[in-house]
């Protein structure tokens, strides 16, 4: 079945059903040790990692690693531009679960993009990146202890499917000329639009089916949060984009007061049953005038679809949502994404859960971790329906390789999610604890050390994986 490895001969598989992972207590779980720091981070973060599983189950649980190769790395074993070779792809299929280091971007050869292949290849529609502040890492903000949500980012649609064609080339000339000569022209609301003809052009693809499945992971993992954290807020672009991001916040809403009726009330429905619970006599207009400040200022016709939305909420769910039993439910509600970018920061504890798409998401969770202490602090995880890979999110940095210097944090923390996917609460809650602790007492390592006031003697990577374990008590 391999090429150039061999799985361990001890440990089990886990299985997947209905979305979600089997696991037994000695799972076989492939890792990818990464490029550049990888050297370094990984093996921190593998000591990390069995530590807590031995402390917390006593030897009843214990992970079997199986090394496999992605990146620079698997070039010097299977040959140039073999930065994903069969023998990973294999590895990943087979067992289900795996974690991995950052890799390489390949350059002058191979695939785009390591990352994006995985994801594609194995269907992983759900980025997932917590972002929460373990007290005393070093941050910009003045609070960011205020910030703890965790961005969905859907990872196999948008302009991330790359799609698109080169300025001047043959097909993307063909095809400027057909949108501006037969389709914008047979699209009355386009109007007199034109693509300039020396454009490069790319296809944006938001599909209903890629949108709910990732709302509905999304409102899944909502549940199981803290009844003041069950809140997912959809981030979109839909006042321009209205057929791609605007359908997207549609079919969340969709799927949200369908699949999740019972579990879910959204923002408006909200100010709909809030009305009635406090004037029980409120007539459907005087309602419908609270919910829409404009209303007085709209079409009759307008005006009568407000008032119908009014009527429709109440008749549907008052019996099921009203009397104030909207407030133990999961809220869904949505955000413009230039606004959210702003929010996260001015009034970072109103949100939870952040679902959204693949370019509006990278951003996102990448200003969320600058919040908490940067991507060394940033944990992130690709999640489908028969496979999840954990992940580093930060780059490679090549030049600190092989110093024992850089920040694991990321991947321990990733390596934390992992534990919490296969249902090991407990191993996961002694990594955060002995991680936030360490941190507390400042032993971290350069890239916070050098930002705390007064400053701290660093730590090596390898020194802070034995930090962390040391505080698991």
């Amino acid at each position: 079945m391999y090429e150039k490895i061999t799985p361990p001969t001890s440990g089990s598989k886990i299985t997947f059903k209905n979305g979600e992972p089997v696991v037994p207590d000695n799972p076989i779980i492939p890792f990818i040790r990464g490029d550049g720091t990888g050297i370094d981070i990984w093996p921190a973060t593998q000591k990390v990692l069995d530590a807590a599983v031995a402390k917390a189950y006593q030897g009843k649980r214990q992970i079997s690693w199986f090394k496999i190769y992605a990146g620079d790395e698997a070039c010097d074993l299977y040959g140039t531009y073999q930065y994903l070779p069969e023998d990973t792809l294999t590895a990943i299929k087979e067992y289900g679960v795996a974690i991995k280091g950052p890799l390489t971007t390949p350059i002058g050869g191979g695939i785009r993009s390591l990352n994006v292949a995985l994801r594609q290849i194995f269907d992983l529609y759900a980025c997932v990146r917590p972002c929460r502040y373990y007290a005393g890492t070093p941050s910009p903000h003045k609070n960011p202890e205020k910030l703890d949500v965790i961005v969905y980012r859907e990872n196999t649609e948008d302009i991330y499917l790359g799609i698109e064609w080169k300025q001047g080339s043959e097909i993307g000339s063909r095809l400027i000329s057909i949108l501006n000569k037969e389709l914008i022209p047979a699209t009355p609301e386009h109007g007199k639009k034109q693509i300039p003809l020396d454009a490069g052009i790319g296809i944006k693809p938001i599909s209903k089916t890629g949108s709910q499945r990732l709302v509905r992971r999304a409102i899944k993992h909502a549940l199981t949060l803290p009844k003041h954290k069950q809140q997912v807020t959809l981030v979109h672009k839909g006042n321009i984009m209205k057929y791609t991001e605007g359908a997207f916040r549609d079919w969340g809403y969709e799927l949200a007061t369908s699949e999740f009726r019972q579990e879910t009330v959204t923002e408006r429905e909200s100010w709909i049953l809030s009305n009635k619970e406090k004037n029980p006599n409120i007539s459907l207009e005087d309602n419908a005038r609270q919910i829409d400040p404009g209303f007085d200022a709209l079409t009759q016709e307008k005006k009568s679809q407000i008032v119908k939305e009014v009527e429709t909420v109440l008749n549907s769910i008052w019996d099921s949502h009203g009397n104030g039993k909207w407030k133990d439910k999961v809220m869904v509600n949505d955000r413009i994404a230039d606004s959210i970018f702003q929010q996260i920061q001015t009034r970072p504890d109103e949100y939870s859960i952040l679902a959204t798409m693949n370019l509006n998401g990278d951003y996102l969770s990448d200003a969320a971790a600058a919040i908490v202490g940067g991507l060394g602090m940033g944990p992130g995880a690709n999640i489908g329906d028969a496979c999840a890979v954990f992940e580093a999110t930060h780059g490679t940095a090549p030049k600190h390789a092989g110093l024992d210097k850089i920040n694991p944090g990321s991947v321990i923390l990733s390596g934390v999610m992992m534990l919490e996917y296969l249902g090991w609460q407990e191993a996961a809650d002694l990594v955060k604890k002995g991680l936030g602790d360490a941190i507390a007492n400042g032993q971290v390592t350069y890239d916070l050390a050098r930002l705390m006031e007064p400053p701290v003697e660093p730590l090596k990577c390898s020194e802070f994986a034995d930090a962390i374990i040391q505080h698991f008590g």
